[in-house]
């Protein structure tokens, strides 16, 4: 039985008006001169719509000289790839849809660049997340993570101030596309970048039903709130600074290459960077230069050729050309991109620093107290998982956790019952103070100041890289809670916790939210989030009431 969906990569085209005719003259059509296609109005779609279909043939693979060459024997066969490609409004919304080879017919720059990122921040499952691309500014590197199965997040690190995220994978929220209909319960998955790779019906108006949805989504709804920190770093949009940063780039780029520019691929074009046999770069120049990779000090040479205040707009009409090698010196195009997306520098301005990346220019700092003020405010859940009771002023910290635990059978204190450090074994580690029915670990702390809230993170990031990775403090850890249970609690061998609770009494704070935590306390329990989070532990922040000494009776 047919499908009624298909998986297919769709772009948000920009600067392209809904007809016909501006979709033709938006194409290259002395390219599509060079590979014979043939273009098509399509009716049945009821809407402007033009579809480009074309072959792109090989008479000899690229393998066959080679080969003929190592064995002695020559071949000859034949390869054969398509490409179709369909521009299609919807509303005043232009959209482009590549079939095998199509996508190399749509102009990158006509691509909006964070398209399929915005769809997934809005309807993707936070929890459920596949797969994520980010760059971290100033160090010229991509981090992908890949994670099956899904998982949360937190646990891929991609949320951090200084980093960019460039395409996201997961599972998406329930919503009203023509895959939903039919995948009887199954989660449907999408990924998002500059373009949103996604299943989309296949009669017509099942496609220009999914198309609007996914328009009403970019356009109306929020990102979904775990996942807005992915557009807390966005570009340099102020006009001044921008030219003040080009300027000083151009008088780099006019200088000695003296290490301060990297390379880094452009995040779309990872696949064609693996593939490519051959660069091929023009900047300022109808000749392509040649060369096996990527050769940062032809393109900075070349950049110094030009003339004062062109260097930049050099770089930027400049192209680099990924292709695989053919026979007799010809080549197959993989991906055409600009020469200026290939460079990584930092420029700073008076005490502020900017970084350009692919292009565009980033701040770094500008969004870090935003950044931490979510991260700490995502740590107080509306409805706490547990309660406490109140702290009476004087007791011990070791009497209020006895206490509570008397108050709670299946609860077990755990204060004072130490580890032995592996690094030192006549230090002792304290693990956490409490223990609760799911193994969440509880680490209890009445502060005066950050110094004793310091000590209660580096504690709870302590215990959780020990149990993970010390299978001498896992079976310290499990034989305490064994014996302090009277062999009613086993802990697993192998036990590693995936959640941690830290309870607080804060002097002269009658409740405690995000903005009682203290100044410094805030920038250090946010990175200790952070790094929990990367291991698959979530923390939650719970407040601790102070009381009388007469209000509480204590266990002796």
């Amino acid at each position: 039985m047919a499908s009624n969906t298909a998986v297919r990569t769709v772009y948000w085209l920009v600067g392209v008006a809904p007809t016909p005719e501006a979709m033709l003259e938006c194409l290259d059509t002395a390219l599509l001169d060079d590979l014979g296609a043939e273009v098509h109005l399509p009716e049945a779609l009821g809407v402007p719509a033009v579809y480009v279909t074309c072959g792109m043939e090989q008479t000899e693979a690229p393998w066959c000289e080679t080969m003929a060459r190592t064995t002695g024997i020559a071949v000859t066969e034949s390869v054969r790839r398509t490409a179709a490609l369909l521009l299609i409004a919807v509303s005043d919304t232009v959209y482009a849809i590549g079939c095998d080879q199509g996508y190399r017919l749509i102009p990158e720059h006509l691509k909006d660049q964070r398209f399929g990122l915005s769809f997934a921040i809005r309807q993707m499952d936070p929890n459920m997340i596949r797969e994520a691309v980010s760059k971290s500014l100033g160090q010229g590197r991509t981090d992908i993570s890949l994670v099956p199965g899904g998982a949360p997040a937190p646990m891929l690190g991609i949320r951090d101030h200084s980093r960019i995220v460039r395409s996201l994978g997961g599972y998406l929220d329930d919503l009203p596309l023509t895959r939903s209909r039919y995948a009887r319960g199954k989660a449907v998955s999408a990924q998002g970048g500059r373009g949103l790779r996604i299943s989309l019906g296949v009669e017509p108006e099942d496609l220009l039903s999914d198309l609007r949805t996914i328009t009403r989504i970019c356009r109306e709804d929020i990102p979904h709130p775990e996942l807005e920190f992915v557009d807390h770093v966005v570009p340099v949009g102020d006009v001044r600074t921008l030219t003040v940063l080009e300027q000083a780039l151009d008088d780099l780029l006019g200088g000695p290459a003296d290490g301060r520019v990297a390379v880094s691929v452009p995040g779309a074009h990872h696949t064609p960077h693996t593939e490519a046999t051959c660069f091929l770069t023009r900047i300022n120049s109808n000749d392509a230069f040649r060369s096996e990779e990527f050769d940062l000090g032809y393109v900075l040479g070349r950049a110094r050729l030009a003339p004062p205040g062109q260097r930049v707009q050099a770089l930027r009409e400049g192209t680099v050309t990924l292709a695989r090698d053919r026979r007799a010196g010809v080549t197959s195009t993989l991906a055409l991109t600009r020469a200026l997306d290939w460079l990584e520098t930092a420029v700073a301005i008076d005490s502020r620093r900017f970084f350009l990346m692919e292009g565009e220019w980033y701040e770094a700092g500008s969004t870090y107290v935003e950044e931490c003020a979510a991260t700490v405010a995502a740590l107080f859940p509306r409805s706490p998982s547990i309660a406490l009771p109140a702290w009476p002023e004087g007791v011990s910290e070791n009497v209020y956790n006895n206490s509570v635990a008397d108050a709670h059978p299946d609860w077990y204190c755990l204060d004072t019952r130490n580890v032995t450090n592996p690094l030192r074994p006549r230090d002792q580690v304290e693990i956490c103070d409490l223990l609760l029915p799911d193994d969440t670990l509880v680490l209890v702390k009445r502060a005066n100041g950050s110094g004793a809230l310091s000590h209660l993170f580096s504690q709870a990031r302590v215990a959780v890289e020990l149990l993970q990775e010390s299978a001498e403090v896992r079976a310290q850890f499990t034989t305490r809670v064994r014996g302090i249970s009277g062999g009613a609690r086993f802990l697993p061998a192998d036990f590693t916790p995936k959640r941690i609770v830290l309870a607080m009494l804060l002097k002269n704070r009658e409740t405690l939210t995000p903005e009682a935590i203290f100044g410094f306390s805030q920038i250090t329990i946010a990175q200790t989030a952070k790094a929990l989070a990367a291991r698959g532990v979530t923390v939650e922040v719970v407040g601790i009431p102070e009381a009388s000494a007469q209000e509480l009776p204590l266990a002796s």
